[in-house]
């Protein structure tokens, strides 16, 4: 029973009201894709709920720390921007499943991590960005100015008013998403039962749950891997995995997990899920930074929150969608517009590991190669390639031909010995000789500064002036 006894009092330990407010530290980014891709068809409401909250649930306790459970947010931009079905939506999510478990059993997870151009991950991050910030635009061209009796929950006015909010409080503690999703709630509400909107009512008669199964043909399965599933790949070996586990060990040192867990953790959750409608999901250190900036210190916040999922899902479940159908699309705008925002402010950190200024300028032409090439085609396949073609072109011009023949081979004579270190370091292409204490604890480091959560004037202030310093020095120019 002591495996029982032991979460239990972990649970009344760090019950409190800081651990509630972490909870919804991620929800800026869950509540605007999930309700987006509920109300276009393309995932089952149902499913998502019920999984997403026992994942939250199962991770917590394994991790022993907030780990998050976010929507694939390169898919999900992908999906909605081309309004892909449901059937491919699940073959994108349970194709990178397959291979994020692959490289997870065979612990090669590692080696992605190392192989892959930071640029070039940044450019997907930002072209997904962008293609978000399209999608939200595209939510509101028949919004108006002028306000009637018609459209009083839902015009250009309230896309202000939430717009200034959201950046009024996009420095501080106050969850502007949950706000914001709770009054468009109501106005979805009053529009509903009211005014009497002709949509389906939620109801809770004997529970709901998952009774869709989704099989997805050859064919979709193929398009959603190269249209939606491709581009994730990167995202979810270096954001799920490689950079959560290092923020993990920064803010829990107690707590560390291992790539190939995590690996395998996201790639269960999809394999199992998919089936179903649910949407895809993964871990992210975006979502951990999140919710440790809002209050979150231990695996309370996000069972919380899983088990509120899991409830809305056995109470309501799919009859939820009818709601969102009413909610105030310039709301909802907004809210998918500032998840682009975010998502886009992570290509800032393209340049941190580099003082030079010809690899800077190059890093940056690779990453607007990238993003550029996967707006243009709305595929993230098209971009990851154009990236790696990008890459591999302009160091040919840094180093000379002869030169980068030479450092790609010593990358491919590496494989063997980075495979067997599973310790976390820097990914960099090429991999060059580095010496073998010194360089991998520099390394290591700079993952760490690289990873962590944002520091705000208010919070530097208190700090002092010593800790500041120590806080933002980068390692690299020590």
């Amino acid at each position: 029973m002591q495996f029982i006894k032991k979460p239990l009092n972990r649970f009344k330990e760090n019950f409190t009201l800081h651990e509630i407010s972490g909870s919804l530290g991620d929800l800026g980014t869950l509540l605007p894709i999930m309700m987006s891709l509920a109300i276009s068809g393309q995932i089952n409401l149902t499913s998502t709920l019920w999984f997403t909250g026992i994942w939250n649930i199962f991770s917590g306790f394994m991790f022993q720390v907030p780990v998050c459970v976010q929507p694939m947010k390169a898919i999900a931009a992908v999906v909605l921007t081309k309004n892909m079905p449901i059937q491919e939506n699940m073959a994108a999510g349970l194709s990178v499943a397959t291979f994020i478990t692959f490289l997870g059993i065979t612990r090669t997870i590692h080696l992605v991590g190392i192989f892959t151009p930071p640029a070039i991950v940044k450019g997907l991050q930002l072209g997904t960005a962008v293609q978000l910030i399209i999608k939200a635009h595209n939510l509101i061209p028949k919004l108006q100015w002028k306000i009637s009796a018609a459209n009083w929950s839902d015009n250009n006015t309230w896309v202000l008013l939430s717009f200034i909010f959201v950046v009024a409080c996009y420095r501080t503690k106050i969850p502007s998403a949950l706000i914001l999703f709770f009054i468009g709630l109501i106005f979805a509400l009053i529009l509903m039962f009211v005014e009497g909107r002709d949509v389906p009512h939620p109801t809770v008669g004997s529970g709901h749950y998952p009774d869709t199964v989704i099989v997805p043909s050859p064919e979709q399965f193929k398009n959603g891997f190269l249209n939606a599933g491709l581009g994730q790949l990167p995202l979810t070996t270096l954001n799920s995995v490689i950079a959560l586990c290092a923020l993990i060990d920064e803010l829990f040192p107690k707590h560390h997990a291992k790539t190939s867990h995590v690996a395998m953790s996201v790639g269960i959750m999809n394999l199992i899920g998919c089936w179903f409608g649910a949407m895809p999901v993964c871990h992210g250190s975006g979502g951990l930074a999140g919710q440790y900036r809002f209050g979150a210190r231990s695996e309370v916040s996000v069972i919380l929150l899983g088990s509120t999922k899991l409830l809305l899902g056995i109470l309501f479940g799919g009859s939820l969608v009818g709601l969102l159908q009413v909610f105030p699309t310039s709301i909802l705008a907004v809210m998918l517009f500032i998840s682009g925002i975010e998502l886009g402010c992570a290509a800032r950190s393209v340049n941190d590991l580099t003082n030079d200024e010809h690899r800077k300028r190059e890093n940056f032409t690779i990453m607007l190669l990238t993003a550029g090439s996967l707006v243009a085609y709305s595929n993230d396949g098209i971009g990851f390639c154009a990236g790696l073609v990008s890459a591999a072109l302009l160091s040919m011009q840094r180093l000379g031909l002869r030169d980068w023949f030479k450092y790609t081979l010593d990358g491919f004579k590496s494989v063997p010995r980075v495979w067997r270190d599973q310790s976390l370091v820097s990914p960099a292409l090429p991999v060059t000789a580095l010496d073998n204490t010194q360089g991998e604890e520099e390394r290591i480091n700079i993952v760490k500064y690289c990873n962590k959560p944002p520091l705000y004037n208010s919070q530097l202030k208190s700090a002092g002036t010593s800790s500041t310093t120590t806080s933002t020095e980068n390692p690299i120019k020590k």
